[in-house]
């Protein structure tokens, strides 16, 4: 037994341990330097003598194979903790190169040394069986086989190439109290610390089981090792001159293994979605399919290309920012900052604006959020706001509330909100109503802009009622600020004090918002004659920066700031201006081909890109029809027409062509969707007719819906998709 083995000195090596922790004799005549085979690789094992009864005893042969990876056999030695380097060498220039040094480990009752080099690069590792990931070669064939060996460090092995105290580890990622025999071995432990003189045995033994039953991390090991080293580094026999012990508790071999733990980051971190979470994946590719085969007209939807989807799915999204470029709440933002500053040069740029007469924030999470910001930034509750209402083609964030005064948005329900309205018969804004309601009411912001309202809008007639009442101008321009930023309608940057804007409709960006606001002296801006000034100089830019962060926001988007920046870029450019430029095309020919198939268009047609169309003469309902629609492939969307009282059951849909003008589609094509949407509009009416049909789960497989589906997808699969890699989709066919 270990406990009993003659020292060579006249002393069991109990008895030596005990003499040596204090100091009391020297240590025995340094054997040999430990004996280190290369060979070509192969799974062979040099056994030490075990029958010596001699220090000689604690060497243990060492196995090295071509590519340094090591092998180890069995010896003998007590717990310990002592280092000195192999040779006496610890620097490149020396014999050894790799700074190889020596660890030794206890099994049970028995112990083992491993070569370990402390500054070579990770080795690519590869999976051997269903094991540990070895760099070279198994140990099938080692002493370990014979002994009795925990399973789970049977497969362990040390390599120059894996750094300092690396370890490839079977089972790290259990929790240590599963291990086989693990309490065993840490009462082993403990036992033979006790044995040890001149050691705090409670505080160490505390302190040992404590770090081995946490989970490894750097400073655990760290502390483990300090631990040993404070307590016990003079206690024990020195090993063989010109090598370097790494004694522990076997079970602190696990703690050692800082190169599993930073292989684990390629395990969560660099792997393909498809990989990681195949469910999901599966359903963005139908999802993908579906955008392909299908037709979009949905006027606020549009399609954002490579360009924007690469910086959206970029690393930007590790990064805290709250705050503005140059004061923000964290450190780091160097880039970011140049980021956002790039983005908002580039908004005004767009948008064909003075740097020093508007500022913008890119901030808002969306065109809601920088609404509310604004009416934040300029408002105190329960002041006065006026809006479109939406069933004349207003947006919910403008203040709706129904008919039985139920508020739906934040802003009717922090703010008083009075809608304005469209004329019943032509469905364009009655201005006569608006400015009789706007100097009874009084609002402190004067909105314009809506998001189903086709035709432009007259932001000289808003400015002077809201100079009349007092009002801040403030414009929604979200539907069509891509139209804004080609020149091909009306702007509002020349009456309104506000302007906000989604950054994903027309602008084919990332899904956003923004606020646009003037600043400088208040002459620069155009009034009425009978407008009062109550300060010389705008004060939006700090109210309202403030209101998007701290008051209603945390850390922006970064990537989401890139994308849009990305996007105007590609605004700048003479392609985007022909894009718009179709776009009004194709909104024209598609509003003229439904009237005449005898359909009602709001206001008779359309000046921008969207068309709200009545389909209360024929007897539809737009929730039907969007229904019918979906089935075949075509989405649109259900919306309000004025006069309708039932908000679950609009009376109209809109329809818009960014989105397939997009794609490519040109006037010839929008005469096909046009015929597309007439057929949808019988095949509604056919099951709007037959009892029990009103139901949409049992039309999936109505003859007459699956012919226009298959039409619909192949008209709408022969157009380009932008951002999308047509040949590496799952389901392309």
């Amino acid at each position: 037994m270990m406990g009993h083995m003659d020292s060579g000195l006249g002393m069991d090596s109990t008895e030596l341990q005990a003499n040596l922790s204090l100091g009391c004799i020297p240590p025995p005549p340094a054997p040999p330097p430990v004996p280190v085979h290369h060979h070509g690789g192969g799974n062979s094992l040099h056994k030490s003598n075990s029958n010596s009864n001699s220090m000689q005893q604690n060497e243990g042969l060492i196995s090295m194979s071509s590519d340094n990876s090591v092998l180890f056999s069995s010896a003998v030695h007590p717990n310990l903790f002592q280092e000195r380097p192999i040779m006496g060498h610890s620097d490149a220039s020396s014999p050894n190169p790799n700074n190889v040094v020596v660890q030794q480990q206890s099994v049970g009752n028995k112990h083992a040394f491993g070569l370990v080099a402390n500054s070579q690069p990770p080795l690519k590792r590869r999976k051997e069986g269903g094991g540990s990931c070895l760099p070279a070669h198994t140990i099938s064939e080692s002493p370990f086989r014979s002994h009795s060996v925990p399973q789970h460090l049977q497969s362990q092995i040390f390599s120059p190439s894996l750094g300092a105290h690396h370890m490839v580890q079977q089972n790290f990622h259990q929790p240590l109290h599963n291990f086989p025999h693990s309490d065993q071995i840490l009462q082993q432990n403990n036992a033979a610390f006790q044995n040890c003189s001149g050691l705090n045995h409670s505080k160490l033994q505390s302190e040992n089981q404590a770090l081995l039953i946490q989970r490894p991390t750097p400073s655990s090991i760290q502390a483990l090792q300090s631990s040993l080293r404070s307590n016990g580094s003079n206690i024990l026999p020195n090993l063989p001159e010109g090598s370097q012990q790494m004694i522990a508790s076997p079970l602190q071999q696990i703690f050692l293994d800082t190169t599993q733990t930073r292989a684990a980051v390629g395990t969560w971190g660099n792997q393909h979605l498809s990989t990681v979470d195949p469910d999901l994946w599966d359903i963005m590719e139908k999802e993908k399919v579906r955008q392909w085969k299908g037709i979009e007209l949905i006027a606020s939807e549009n399609y954002a290309s490579l360009a924007v989807l690469e910086a959206l799915g970029s690393h930007l999204t590790n990064k805290y920012s709250e705050g503005m470029p140059g004061a923000r709440y964290y450190g780091g933002n160097e880039y970011i900052d140049q980021i956002e500053t790039l983005c908002c040069d580039r908004a005004l740029a767009a948008f064909h604006l003075d740097p020093d007469i508007w500022g913008v924030n890119v901030q808002p999470y969306s065109c809601t959020s920088a609404n509310f910001a604004v009416y934040t930034a300029l408002l105190q509750p329960k002041d006065r706001i006026m809006g479109l209402d939406s069933p004349s083609g207003g947006h919910l964030s403008h203040g709706y509330y129904t008919f039985s005064g139920k508020k739906v948005s934040a802003a009717s329900i922090f703010f008083e909100s009075l809608p304005y309205k469209v004329n019943p018969q032509t469905g364009y804004i009655d201005f006569e109503k608006l400015e009789e309601r706007a100097l009874d009411f009084r609002p402190k912001i004067l909105i314009c802009g809506g998001s189903a309202y086709p035709r432009e809008w007259d932001y000289l007639r808003f400015r002077q009622i809201a100079d009349k009442c007092g009002a801040v101008l403030m414009c929604d321009m979200a539907h069509i600020s891509g139209l804004v930023a080609a020149k091909e309608c009306l702007s509002p940057f020349e009456y309104c004090d506000v302007v906000t804007s989604t950054t994903h409709k027309g602008l084919r960006g990332p899904r956003g918002g923004m606020i646009f606001y003037r600043k400088g002296p208040k002459q620069q801006r155009k009034v009425c004659m009978n407008a009062t000034e109550d300060a010389v100089s705008f004060d939006f830019e700090e109210r309202i920066s403030f209101a998007v962060f701290p008051s209603l926001q945390g850390g922006p988007h970064n990537n989401h700031i890139a994308a849009l920046a990305v996007a105007f870029k590609q605004i700048a450019t003479p392609e985007y201006k022909s894009y718009i430029l179709q776009v009004k095309k194709n909104a024209q020919v598609l509003a003229s081909a439904l009237q005449r198939r005898g359909f009602k268009l709001v206001t008779g047609g359309t000046d921008n890109h969207l068309m709200l169309w009545d389909l209360r003469p024929v007897g539809l309902t737009g929730y039907l029809f969007e229904k019918v629609c979906e089935l075949c492939h075509i989405t649109l969307n259900k919306n309000a027409v004025f006069g309708d009282s039932r908000a679950t059951a609009p009376g109209g849909v809109r329809i818009g062509t960014p989105a397939m003008t997009s794609r490519g589609c040109s006037e010839a094509d929008f005469e096909s969707i046009a015929e597309f949407l007439y057929k949808a509009v019988q095949i509604a009416l056919t099951v709007q007719r037959e009892p029990g049909k009103q139901c949409i789960k049992g039309l999936q497989n109505n003859k007459e819906i699956t012919d226009l589906r298959n039409d619909v997808e192949k008209f709408a699969s022969s157009f380009e998709m932008p951002g999308f890699d047509l040949a590496s989709m799952k389901y392309n066919h």
